[in-house]
């Protein structure tokens, strides 16, 4: 069975943003692996650092010279000033113990899991449109478990449109990344999010 990159959803209002992106990382200086750039096929260059529990993996297991499926947080300030943080590597035949002797490539088994490469997840409340820019904002709640992070709360801004009338909503938004901007394909809007405040 091979392991999804990104998985089901077990909530329906389960906050994320999370995304697959194939390509070479390089290291900013080899001494130091966690912070660096990622370059996919076409040559464009994605500012990346790598997450500790990622570190370990890629000092074991990956050849920096080759292309690897990367599982990605994305992170940005405006429509085309992407930054990625690896959080693991998706290799079904490397690193999920799956028959070598398959035949299948893996842009095909990711097919099969209904994704793709440059396809990101992002679930969150809908904060900003901005129907000029063909923008909308969307704020992510790490879970309360997540120790590392000191602002529980980020934005993402994604290219798109999405009615004024659903502003305060949770939303499901299917995106893909073309370049450094990640551009919605297609949103599920599900509901109100009622204020923490009393």
């Amino acid at each position: 069975m091979i392991k999804n990159p990104i998985q089901e959803v077990t909530n329906k209002l389960q906050y994320r943003a999370i995304g697959i992106v194939k390509g070479i990382y390089k290291p900013n200086n080899k001494d130091q692996l966690n912070r660096g750039t990622l370059t996919d096929k076409d040559g464009n260059i994605i500012d990346t650092v790598i997450l500790g529990k990622a570190l370990p993996l890629i000092k074991k297991y990956i050849n920096l010279d080759k292309n690897y499926f990367w599982i990605v947080y994305p992170r940005n300030k405006s429509t085309n000033n992407l930054h990625l943080q690896v959080a693991g590597i998706w290799d079904p035949y490397q690193l999920n113990q799956v028959d070598n002797n398959s035949e299948k490539d893996p842009n095909e088994i990711l097919e099969e899991l209904n994704l793709s490469n440059n396809y990101f997840s992002i679930r969150g409340e809908l904060v900003y449109v901005n129907t000029q820019k063909k923008e909308v904002v969307i704020k992510i709640c790490s879970s309360p478990t997540s120790k590392r992070s000191k602002d529980p709360t980020f934005k993402i801004i994604v290219e798109g449109e999405i009615s004024l009338q659903f502003l305060k909503n949770f939303v499901s938004l299917d995106v893909i990344r073309d370049r450094n901007i990640l551009r919605m394909v297609k949103y599920e809007i599900f509901e109100k999010i009622k204020s923490l405040k009393s």
